[in-house]
C-alpha cells in the first residue's frame, strides 16, 4: 500500500460532495460542528466540549496516518454548505479490512450526505485500496447511522451487547459490514 512511500492523498467527488483531505485551516469549522453535544453525543472518539487546539491535533494525525497506510480521512464538504463532516477509514492492511467512521454536523443531517459519503468512501476502499471487507458500527440508540450503512450496501452483522463505555454508561453496538465480491456484485446488477 503506501507504508514508506509518499503518496498524495486522494479527493473523492460524487454528484453532490468533494471528499477532500482537511487542511489546518479547517480546524476552527472542526471544532465549531464537531463540538456540538448532539454529534459528540452519537460517536466514540468525539470530545465534548471540544477544547481548543484539538482540532488542530487531529488534523495533523491525517498525513502521518495516510504515509503508514492506516488512514484514510476526508473533509465532506457540499458547494452550498461548504464544510459538513468527516469520514475515514481505519485500515488494517495485514487482514484486507478497515472500520468506517463518520460524522456529519447538524445542521446537515437529513440531507443523505453521510450515505453518499460513505457510498464513495466504500468504492474507494474497494477500488484502490484494494480491500476485502469494510465494515462500521453504530450506537443502537443512533439507528440513523444504521440507516445510512444499509442504503451504502452494507449488512447488518448483530449486535454487540454493551461493547463500549459512553459518558459513563453501557451502550450497545450494531455491526454492519459490506463484502468486496458482495460490492462488485451489487454494482453489476441482477443477471437477466
Amino acid at each position: 500500500m503506501f507504508a514508506g512511500a509518499k503518496v498524495m492523498r486522494p479527493t473523492l467527488s460524487t454528484p453532490r460532495l468533494v471528499l477532500r483531505p482537511f487542511a489546518a485551516a479547517d480546524a476552527p469549522d472542526v471544532q465549531r460542528l464537531a463540538g456540538a453535544r448532539e454529534v459528540a453525543d452519537t460517536t466514540l472518539n468525539i470530545p465534548h466540549p471540544y477544547q481548543n487546539g484539538m482540532a488542530e491535533a487531529w488534523i495533523g494525525t491525517h498525513g502521518p496516518a495516510w504515509e503508514r497506510g492506516e488512514m484514510a480521512v476526508f473533509a465532506v464538504t457540499e458547494a452550498a454548505a461548504g464544510f459538513a463532516g468527516a469520514i475515514s477509514l481505519r485500515i488494517e492492511r495485514s487482514h484486507g479490512r478497515a472500520e468506517l467512521g463518520y460524522w456529519i454536523a447538524v445542521p446537515y443531517w437529513g440531507c443523505g450526505y453521510a450515505t453518499e459519503a460513505a457510498t464513495a468512501v466504500i468504492r474507494f476502499g474497494f477500488e484502490q485500496l484494494d480491500l476485502n471487507r469494510i465494515h462500521a458500527t453504530h450506537l443502537t440508540r443512533n439507528p440513523a447511522s444504521g440507516r445510512v450503512m444499509l442504503k451504502a450496501g452494507m449488512t447488518y452483522e448483530g449486535c454487540l451487547r454493551q461493547h463500549v463505555i459512553k459518558w459513563g454508561r453501557f451502550e450497545d453496538l450494531a455491526k454492519y459490514s459490506i463484502l468486496r465480491e458482495e460490492w462488485r456484485s451489487a454494482r453489476s446488477g441482477p443477471v437477466t
